[in-house]
């Protein structure tokens, strides 16, 4: 398929982005990330609010950071997974989701925080786990989607050498 070149950025190869959006992979990533989502609102809402009543003042700081910090890891999912259904709705070009600010970010130095207290409540934990699973699934299919090609070259440095002496070769004689 077609090659897009984005903004100075390289040259990525759009193919893989339109195939991806096709995939039955794509069908399964965004129903779970949706339903996580759901089932997150709804916790956060419900039982979680509950649960945070009953937390010690330093816990419920935790508590409280934690939330946003799942919150915020599953809007960027969602907001990454509705741009690759726009890519498979023609609502969206595929060298448009190559664009950067449609690309998910690598996660900050602490947004896996493994001193969490260990009195949250167990809902908590269970969805920053499963949150934080979906989160380096869908980065490592972004990062495999948006392949540069300057990357591509850079992975083969012994067909390169090989070149190079196959084009020393030739101008020698």
């Amino acid at each position: 398929m077609s090659d897009a070149s984005i903004g100075g950025a390289g040259r990525f190869r759009t193919s893989g982005v339109q195939d991806f959006a096709a995939s039955e992979l794509f069908d399964r990533t965004f129903q779970e990330g949706m339903e996580l989502v759901e089932e997150t609102a709804a916790y956060l809402d419900g039982s979680g609010r509950q649960d945070s009543k009953l937390l010690s003042r330093s816990a419920a700081l935790a508590y409280a950071g934690e939330s946003m910090r799942l919150t915020t890891r599953l809007m960027q999912v969602a907001s990454w997974l509705l741009v690759q259904r726009a890519v498979r709705e023609g609502d969206m070009a595929a060298t448009e989701a190559c664009q950067e600010r449609y690309r998910i970010a690598e996660p900050a130095k602490d947004d896996y925080a493994e001193d969490r207290a260990d009195d949250l409540p167990g809902g908590l934990l269970a969805l920053l786990d499963r949150s934080a699973r979906l989160y380096e699934r869908v980065l490592h299919l972004d990062r495999r989607m948006y392949v540069q090609e300057q990357a591509e070259e850079a992975a083969h440095p012994v067909l390169s050498q090989i070149e190079m002496l196959e084009a020393h070769f030739r101008s020698e004689s």
